[in-house]
């Protein structure tokens, strides 16, 4: 389980993919690149979630 550590930051790297995609579709002519910051940010908002939800697993973890 010490593996779900670290795989909420593959959440910050496809963000970081799907910004890029959409940059270079937004400098190209007839680029349509609304879906690639739509997925981008939906990764960004996954990677808190998961952090958060990480932090309250550990949380209650100790507790027991």
């Amino acid at each position: 389980m010490n593996y779900l550590k670290y795989t909420q930051y593959v959440y910050l790297v496809f963000g970081a993919y799907f910004i890029y995609d959409g940059l270079i579709k937004l400098n190209t002519e007839g680029g349509n690149p609304w879906l690639s910051f739509m997925i981008a940010g939906l990764a960004v908002f996954m990677f808190f979630f998961r952090r958060k939800f990480a932090k309250k697993f550990e949380d209650r973890n100790k507790k027991s």
